[in-house]
């Protein structure tokens, strides 16, 4: 039996945080939602100028992930972060098709 690794705003910041700062064009990576989110919205522009499809869907997810964030339902938190983790699925296939073209 596997154990179920639990979904976390810092679990998904961790996971797609260096990829992000790299389309983001920014040095460090995020290590809060709130800049998670900035970072999200900056390399939505870079995506989109580089016509590579997905905006919209890194944009649900820092929505989704700054809800979370200000949730105090357990339940509710869950729900945003699974919508969020969904919305960054292509996050990889993203960044190497913007890394191909740099």
């Amino acid at each position: 039996m596997t154990a179920t690794k639990t979904l976390t705003a810092d679990s998904l910041i961790a996971e797609y945080a260096d990829d992000i700062a790299f389309a983001a064009e920014e040095e460090q990576p995020a290590t809060t939602v709130d800049d998670f989110a900035a970072q999200l919205r900056d390399a939505i522009r870079n995506f989109e100028r580089a016509g590579i499809n997905g905006g919209d869907e890194l944009e649900n997810a820092a929505t989704y992930l700054v809800d979370a964030a200000t949730s105090t339902n357990p339940t509710e938190q869950a729900v945003f972060l699974k919508k969020a983790a969904k919305g960054l699925a292509y996050v990889d296939d993203m960044v190497s098709e913007l890394r191909d073209m740099v």
